[in-house]
């Protein structure tokens, strides 16, 4: 408005007459008014706060990529070998004094081509891996590499699909329905063959003092989600007790890569980290999987039909389904949380025996869903395990466009097609989010105030407060697993006061031996 003012003008003197205002020549001179430009640096919306002041600073990203080759392979040394993985992240943190930096990841050449990430290793940041808004899932499920179709009959599974392709709606729908339809048989089918695992570590424990739960679990684990899902015994067919050895070979042809077999460094670096194994090796051990999920799983292809999507795909992503995402969460994460629990003593294991046997009782002697409502401790000591070590511990996603990232500490700018890479661990262990957070704390999850932490639960490709949707990478099994793992600690404890174990190492997790089973005695 001022703009559109004459440059000067006259106004009245102070001594000018009511009647007769009388001119002078006294001037009042405006200037333009110039314009300048801070030379502070640009503070985004997001990172200022309502009253407008600056939140957080503004960051470039630390860290680099080092030189093309010797970049990516220093650091796939340092990641499996020099350092090992979680010392891996420290070491760029302490380096960096960021949770937020640039670095390499495993495989790096010459399986992948491109190894560069930006890496979120905080509570905060970590989220963003979720937002389908603005990264991309496509071909991502198993990090900057991925495995040669060739290991899933052809077919890009549903895992790799990003939730904007069409396919990604159907399949996963078609997995809700398979969940729906079959919710009736998980407990019982779960009881009867997590009671045959306990009958045969009670033997081998008699006869040899000791029992591998690995092997048991993978046996039981293997039969309750087929019996569960399908209405099969994989004992009564061909493929008989064969299937937990053929699908740990058929995953090792996918997951090599990224994994440490403890090999010697050299042969281990040559057999799986500088080029994929041929899918030829395993075609026979998939077929005889695939054959049995095909007979097995005929009213499930029925519905797959309707919806437009062909048998053969669908039994393809029912055992992909099955066999690495089920199967092989409970190969990982069954032996995790009996670590964590036996750890915390046999003060915890008492107070959780007296929680689930009174809550059984209460509802008829029988274990239900309601009955599991009624067991806080049991719930939160779940949570707590998922928590304290993820089964899933790497998370990648590719930005969809230019937007902010925000870590305690700073705001970062990520570019459009950028590889956002989150291990899932440093994020649940978070020490600016849970107290004590290296700590296995049996009851964080009790009450309002532990209820109000589950958000930052992240196990199932999201917070465990949000439902797996047709629109989301979420899991669709996110409340399948959670149950599962549940109906573990209840059966474990309907029969026993304590247990002791030893741990030792494996390629995924923690190898569990059984050392002593306390029969119940209250």
């Amino acid at each position: 408005m001022a703009s559109s003012l004459p440059h000067q003008f006259v106004l009245p003197s102070k001594s000018s007459s009511k009647s007769a205002p009388i001119l002078t020549s006294r001037r009042v001179v405006f200037r333009r008014i110039r314009v300048s430009v801070s030379e502070k640096p640009y503070v985004p919306a997001s990172a200022v706060s309502d009253n407008g002041e600056a939140k957080l600073p503004v960051k470039k990203i630390p860290g680099n990529y080092g030189v093309p080759f010797v970049g990516p392979l220093k650091d796939r040394l340092d990641y499996f070998y020099n350092q090992g993985r979680d010392e891996f992240f420290k070491s760029k943190i302490k380096k960096y004094h960021s949770t937020v930096f640039r670095t390499n990841m495993p495989p790096g050449p010459l399986i992948s081509q491109n190894s560069k990430v930006v890496a979120l290793l905080d509570g905060k940041s970590f989220p963003v891996l979720f937002d389908v808004a603005k990264v991309e899932k496509k071909d991502l499920f198993t990090g900057t590499y991925m495995p040669s179709t060739d290991l899933t009959g052809g077919y890009r599974m549903l895992s790799y699909l990003d939730p904007s392709e069409p396919k990604h709606a159907k399949l996963k729908q078609l997995l809700f329905i398979l969940l729906k339809s079959r919710r009736d048989q998980v407990i019982p089918e779960f009881q009867a063959s997590y009671g045959e695992l306990f009958e045969t570590l009670e033997k081998e424990l008699g006869e040899e003092g000791k029992s591998s739960f690995q092997i048991a679990n993978d046996q039981a684990g293997f039969n309750f989600l087929c019996r569960a899902f399908f209405g099969t015994d994989p004992r009564d067919t061909k493929l008989g007790t064969d299937s937990p050895s053929l699908i740990s070979k058929w995953v090792l042809f996918q997951l090599g890569p990224v994994l440490s077999l403890g090999l010697p460094k050299y042969v281990e670096e040559l057999l799986i980290h500088t080029f994929p194994l041929p899918p030829v090796l395993v075609k026979n051990d998939y077929q005889r999987l695939y054959d049995f999920f095909y007979e097995s799983s005929g009213f499930v292809q029925d519905d797959a039909e309707k919806m437009g999507i062909s048998r053969e795909e669908a039994c393809h992503n029912l055992l992909f389904t099955t066999c690495f995402n089920s199967f092989g969460g409970m190969k990982i994460f069954f032996p995790n949380m009996l670590k964590w629990i036996s750890r915390a003593g046999v003060k915890l294991h008492t107070e959780l025996a007296t929680e689930i046997r009174s809550a059984i009782r209460s509802n008829g002697g029988k274990v239900t869903m309601a009955a599991m409502e009624q067991m806080p401790l049991m719930k939160s000591v779940v949570y707590e395990a998922l928590r304290i070590e993820p089964p899933v511990p790497l998370q990648y996603g590719k930005a969809k466009k230019d937007f902010l990232i925000s870590s305690h500490d700073a705001v970062f700018k990520v570019k459009e097609g950028e590889m956002l890479f989150g291990f899932q661990p440093f994020a649940t262990k978070d020490p600016k989010i849970f107290e004590r957070s290296q700590e296995f704390v049996a009851d964080r999850f009790m009450g309002d105030e532990g209820e109000k932490l589950l958000k930052h639960v992240l196990w199932s490709n999201g917070p465990e407060t949000q439902q797996s949707t047709l629109g989301n990478k979420q899991c669709a099994g996110k409340d399948f697993v959670v149950l599962m793992s549940r109906l573990l600690v209840v059966e474990l404890f309907r029969r026993y006061d304590s247990f002791d174990i030893e741990v030792g190492k494996s390629a995924l997790g923690a190898a569990v031996t059984v050392t002593s089973l306390k029969r119940a005695s209250f």
